[in-house]
């Protein structure tokens, strides 16, 4: 073989892998290992027929060692996402304790992974965007829409979205390009080779993922045979591959198309396949735009409307008329975009017809061709790219504007509290979480234990704290307080509330535990779900919850003799490193309002290594010995030093190969 050739064949393999999974979206790096996998079968199956498995095997080889050398330039980024995947979206003790015999726990939960699935009828946004009207943007926003619209119920139209499809919202549909669709179907007949094999099977393999939902069968199988696919959500997502493949064999097709002029007018049936699955689809659907099925109002629309009937709001007539009109304007929308995709394959094939009668050059065909799918992209790009989502830097501060309560709440010296909203969704805004530690906050991927204590307790106390507060003037009584043992333990020490002018004021709550305490009382427990159940009937302030598994790194300490003069205060805060000085008569156990988290943090009081241990189902204890005592707490993994040192060398691997390739480039020149 040509070593010059494999060594910078498998350097592009290494240095593109690594960029791959440094990008940091290991979902879509998931999906497309399923590409790679369909190229290596395709051209595995060549090698058999064709005799080659030799030159298969050692070109395999060679491509599965710099994709080794690429993972371990990320190593220790991948390492340590999947031992937090352990915590997020892993085995679920809870979800084990109260499964049915047989039903899965780990990974996500089905209808989570599968909410947002791409609809079977909504595909064919691949070819007309506007099949399930676009985006999830107010209906009154569109102009074709809206010279249906019946102007009676006008103002309705700014609550009801563009989009009518399955999924919950979206931002927009998975649009390729009418041309590149047309293309593409072509190529399935007029390419040959296992690249196009390898691309078919993985556009099909693609759609078979988005759907979810709307073919559970075989969803049900990828959640229980593929490695890590329930560590997944969106489904729909899994079209990236599709967005990668179909254009790809589109090229391919317009190369041979390119090479081969006469090909358009031999393969007739090839032709007229592709063109009745696009240019016919296309003209169907701008004639009878309902075709696909689906209703063009949701289940969800129809229930709004009849709501406001029972309310009193519009009366039954008026809710047919608005349906009534509400299709007439979806529709519009629909036949538009279908006549401008048939529009658009007819450029196209018309170029083609040309370049293949001899009446235009190839390089003119070529770049007409490209034009025309730049066209077409870029005006559909730009109904959810536009100059309008671009905003100056003192627009964007503004979103996070800091409110005279925010400001009140940072005066406080406090190293280290939390703070709760109870004027938004909680679990679904990030204006608290920019400004303070939050309760809240939104994230994809929170740890499974806290997601268990939001569900269970911090909900419910979000409500009683709201309605303690509005009830009692803005003050948190101690009976009121007694009802929020949860965000008590979390040192929730202020509340962001509303006063009667709409105004963001800063409640506090005396009653928030701090940063660490002694408790006089651990109740031992078996297991996750009696241990979250316990735990909202003691007083965290007095008892301590602990999984039965913790028994012996607590002494199996049970009651303990805690003198009022015992304390426990936080000196010094950082993320990952914390350190505390506490002082107590005899031996305690201290429980630290910070999330328990079992890889890579390291305690020690007095410098000595001390074991640490979940109480309360997510915080920290700690056995303490009398006397005082200095408590340090680190996240220092050791794994960190393992892999970033396997990511250092395999990043030296790839910089000496190409040294390596350079100078052998070099060598080949320099020879007569």
């Amino acid at each position: 073989p040509c070593w010059h050739r494999v060594l910078g064949g498998a350097l592009l393999t290494a240095l593109f892998v690594a960029l791959q999974i440094q990008s940091n979206h290991l979902q879509m790096t998931y999906y497309f290992l399923f590409v790679m996998a369909l190229m290596v079968v395709a051209y595995g199956v060549e090698a058999w027929y064709g005799a080659g498995m030799v030159r298969f095997c050692r070109a395999t080889a060679v491509v599965i060692a710099a994709g080794a050398v690429g993972i371990c330039i990320n190593l220790s980024s991948l390492y340590h996402t999947l031992e937090y995947s352990h915590e997020s979206r892993g085995s679920s003790e809870l979800a084990a304790a109260t499964a049915q015999a047989g039903e899965a726990t780990d990974g996500l939960s089905r209808d989570y992974i599968t909410q947002w699935s791409y609809g079977i009828g909504e595909t064919w946004t691949l070819l007309v965007p506007n099949v399930k009207g676009g985006a999830s943007l107010p209906l009154s926003q569109n102009e074709v829409a809206m010279s249906k619209a019946n102007p009676l119920y006008a103002n309705l139209y700014g609550q009801l979205t563009q989009y009518f499809g399955t999924q919950p919202m979206t931002s927009g549909p998975v649009y390729v390009g009418a041309i590149v669709l047309w293309l593409f179907l072509l190529g399935a007949f007029v390419v040959k080779g296992p690249m196009k094999w390898a691309l078919l099977a993985a556009t099909l393999l693609s759609l078979l993922m988005a759907w979810g939902k709307n073919l559970m069968p075989v969803t049900d199988f990828f959640i229980d045979h593929l490695p890590f696919y329930n560590k997944f959500r969106a489904v729909s997502s899994a079209l990236v591959i599709a967005e990668f493949t179909i254009p790809l064999l589109a090229i391919m097709a317009l190369r041979e198309l390119l090479r081969q002029p006469q090909l358009l007018l031999r393969a007739r049936v090839a032709v007229c396949v592709s063109l009745l699955l696009t240019l016919g689809m296309s003209l169907l659907l701008a004639l009878l735009p309902g075709a696909l099925g689906g209703a063009m109002v949701t289940g969800r629309e129809a229930s709004m409307l009849q709501q406001a009937v029972a309310q009193g709001y519009i009366t039954q007539a008026d809710m047919s008329g608005i349906m009534a009109n509400l299709v007439q304007m979806r529709e519009a929308m629909v036949s538009r975009d279908a006549l401008r995709s048939m529009s658009l394959i007819l450029a196209g094939l018309l170029l083609l017809r040309l370049y293949a009668a001899g009446r235009m050059r190839q390089v003119y065909a070529l770049a007409s061709i490209g034009v025309l799918c730049l066209i077409d992209l870029w005006a559909v790009d730009k109904r959810y790219l536009h100059d309008d989502l671009f905003m100056a830097d003192t627009i964007k501060e503004e979103t996070f504007r800091k409110s005279a309560a925010d400001e009140q709440i940072l005066q406080d010296p406090d190293p280290n509290y939390r703070v709760l909203s109870l004027t938004s969704d909680a679990f679904n805004e990030n204006n608290t979480s920019y400004w303070h530690k939050s309760i809240g906050g939104y994230h994809a991927a929170k740890l499974r234990r806290y997601q268990d204590l939001i569900d269970h307790h911090i909900i419910s106390e979000h409500m009683l704290a709201a309605r303690a507060l509005s009830d009692n003037g803005g003050v948190l009584t101690a009976e009121a307080a007694a009802e929020l043992p949860v965000l008590n333990m979390l040192n929730t020490k202020y509340f962001l509330a509303s006063d009667v002018q709409g105004r963001k004021v800063a409640l506090p709550n005396p009653w928030a535990l701090g940063n660490a305490w002694f408790v006089s009382e651990v109740a031992y427990v078996d297991g996750a779900a009696e241990e979250i159940a316990l735990l909202g009937q003691v007083a965290p302030e007095d008892v301590a919850v602990v999984d039965a598994r913790f028994k012996s790194a607590l002494h199996e300490t049970q009651q303990l003799d805690v003198a009022a003069e015992a304390t426990i205060r936080l000196d010094h805060y950082a993320p990952d490193h914390l350190v505390y000085t506490s002082e107590n008569a005899a031996d305690g156990v201290a429980l630290f309002s910070e999330i328990y988290y079992p890889h890579g943090w390291q305690v020690t009081i007095d410098g000595a290594p001390a074991t640490l241990c979940r109480a309360n189902y997510v915080l920290r204890a700690l056995h303490v010995p009398a006397g005082k005592h200095t408590i340090e707490m680190r996240f220092a993994p050791q794994s960190l030093a393992v892999t970033e040192a396997v990511a250092y060398g395999a990043l030296a691997l790839l910089l000496l190969g190409f040294i390596a390739w350079c100078w052998q480039r070099r060598a080949r020149v320099s020879k007569p």
